[in-house]
């Protein structure tokens, strides 16, 4: 359920992507706008928190703070998704606080951190239930996820490099249904057997390409996964068959395709935060494999 929470809230701010990055508007604070986004942003957080407390860590008992170490729990695989929702969370940001007319560097460093916040804030309440703990991990990944956003929108005015994600159904997931996933919506979020997290390298973009026929949406994606993975931890005496794997596909980038409908437009940036099938090379263990499409 808390998963569910942070991609929901994730997904909200996500919606924004439909509009295009603008830097060179003149900057002209809009305090109406501010003020709406403020509110905005505050109603959205207590909501989220309030709602995340009463459903999950209501039914735990309290404690101290304290920290824990989780760090090498499930090959990381929960650290990328970290980066990930933070890192789509600050790229809606900065649009949110472009939107009001702030100057460009604040709205860049404020929107940008948008994402580390409210995940720096599920920490606190970790490290308060005694079920759990704060993660330091946890912390470096929400601020990475964060940075990655500003600084390419620093760097650039938009992001050239995309993080990303695809998941497939395994048969780890039935073995253990209280941490991976009792159904196919919470496998989706929850078995890292079946995730895959991508960096997506716009070709045109990075290369500069200036030949109008080049596809303005050609991606070349690298991504990061794992397998074998029944709990966080291998069990001590037993053989250790969990392992990591690397991918080298294309990908499409939804968000710079533009059509005469505004719907679809939305609906195409709306989940361009999904890697699209496509050939895939995969590394698993020394070994390189083939797939026609992958996901």
């Amino acid at each position: 359920m808390k998963q569910l929470f942070l991609i929901f809230f994730s997904f909200i701010f996500i919606n924004s992507n439909a509009q295009d990055w603008n830097f060179d508007i003149p900057y002209q604070l809009d305090k109406k706008k501010r003020n709406i986004l403020l509110i905005s942003e505050a109603s959205a957080y207590t909501v989220a928190l309030v709602g995340l407390n009463q459903l999950w860590y209501a039914d735990y008992p309290k404690s101290s703070f304290h920290w824990i170490d989780d760090n090498s729990e499930w090959l990381q695989m929960d650290k990328m998704g970290h980066i990930t929702v933070s890192y789509y969370s600050g790229v809606a940001g900065i649009k949110a606080y472009q939107w009001t007319g702030m100057k460009r560097k604040n709205a860049i460093w404020y929107g940008g951190m948008t994402g580390s916040f409210f995940l720096s804030i599920i920490e606190v309440l970790d490290g308060h239930s005694a079920q759990w703990g704060a993660s330091s991990g946890d912390l470096i990944a929400n601020t990475s996820g964060s940075l990655f956003a500003i600084g390419q929108a620093l760097l650039w005015n938009e992001q050239r490099i995309q993080l990303k994600y695809s998941y497939s159904p395994t048969k780890w997931a039935k073995e253990n249904p209280e941490q991976l996933g009792g159904n196919h919506l919470e496998r989706a979020l929850k078995d890292y057997n079946g995730q895959t997290y991508w960096m997506s390298f716009n070709l045109k973009s990075l290369m500069q390409i200036e030949n109008k026929s080049f596809p303005n949406w050609l991606s070349l994606s690298l991504g990061y996964g794992a397998d074998f993975m029944k709990q966080p931890h291998p069990k001590e005496g037993k053989p250790v068959w969990r392992k990591r794997q690397y991918f080298l596909s294309f990908d499409i980038d939804l968000n710079r395709i533009k059509t005469k409908s505004k719907t679809l437009n939305t609906l195409l940036h709306t989940f361009g935060f999904l890697k699209f099938p496509a050939p895939t090379i995969q590394y698993r263990n020394g070994n390189i494999f083939f797939h026609p499409i992958y996901y």
